[in-house]
Order: C-alpha cells, then structure tokens, then sequence
C-alpha cells in the first residue's frame, strides 16, 4: 500500500533529519533514504529543494514557539504565562533531548542563509519575556536583562545537556531559572 503525504507530513520528517545531521550533510539522498519519498515527491512539496526545506521547517517550528510560548507571554497572566514557558519549553525539547534547530543553525554557516528566520525567533522569544516580566513588574532594563539571561540560560542548558548526555542538566537549569527569575518578579 501506498503511503500518500501532505507537506505539512514531511516538515516534521524533515526536521528531525536536519537536528540529527544539520543543514550541511543534509541531502536530498540522505532524506529519501530515512523518509522513503521518492525525490520526485520531495521536489513536487519543495521545488526549491533542501533550502526551501530547511525554511518550512523554521517555519514551522516558529509557528509552534509564537502558539505556545510568545502569544501567551504577550498576552496571558504574566506569571502564569512565564511559568507554562518552562513547561511547554521542557516539553518541546523532550527535557534536554532535542536540540534546537535554530539555535544550530545559528551556529553553522546555515546562519547566512537564514539570518532573519534565525535572528527572529531569538528577537520574539526575548520581547515576548521582555513584556511578561514588565507586566510582572520588573522595571523595563531589567525585564530585558533577565529576558536575554532566560533565553541564553535555555540554550546553553541544552547545549551542556547534550554535551554531557544528561537530561537532568536541563531540567535542573529549567528549576534554576524559573527561581531566578520568579524571585525577582517578587
């Protein structure tokens, strides 16, 4: 039996594949062989072959972080808002194991080829916990402070996390930083 995709299949596929090998030794052969659809299938989703690939996949996981995470720290109860990120944020990179893709795409010559999707997601996450700590109360230098620290304190857990092949890394990180930053919303 044949299986039929819709492109909005794939993008998951493909991200996973672009966390396991990055952009660079990402080929379209490399995609066939872990997905099993055909090249033809891949180009008639993606005519603009592994590039336009890579951007859906940014994408969409720009579209789940915006729903999940800076809506809510725009708009929802500042403390409440705040305290679902740690969750959802613990959730979404399976506690330390999955990395962040646009955290590695930062970091690899893939930056230049993405810089606004890249630079975005990092700019939006900010703001967005920028705005819930304002709400919170902190006084607006630094909520940005404490925003920057917050984001860069996530990164870097998965980053050590990895390294280490400790989840616990991360979860303790995530404890830590949601104290810190809860204390000083007091």
């Amino acid at each position: 039996m044949k299986t039929v995709y819709e492109r909005a299949d794939i993008v998951p596929l493909l991200a996973e594949i672009f966390r396991e090998l990055g952009y660079a030794a990402t080929s379209l052969s490399r995609i066939t062989e872990r997905t099993g659809i055909g090249k033809g299938s891949l180009y008639h989703f993606f005519p603009g072959g592994k590039e336009e690939m890579a951007a859906a996949v940014l994408a969409d996981v720009d579209a789940w972080f915006e729903h999940a995470i800076y809506q809510p720290l725009r708009r929802d109860d500042a403390r409440q808002a705040v305290a679902a990120m740690w969750t959802n944020v613990n959730d979404y990179f399976r506690s330390g194991r999955r990395i962040c893709l646009v955290g590695a795409f930062a970091l690899d010559e893939t930056r230049e080829r993405f810089s606004s999707a890249i630079g975005g997601y990092f700019i939006r996450w900010i703001d967005a916990l920028r705005s819930a700590l304002m709400r919170a109360g902190c006084a607006e230098e630094e909520a940005q402070v404490l925003a920057e620290e917050g984001v860069a304190g996530i990164q870097g857990a998965l980053v050590l996390s990895r390294a280490l092949d400790d989840t616990t890394v991360f979860t303790r990180s995530l404890e830590t930083l949601a104290k810190r930053l809860d204390a000083v919303r007091r």
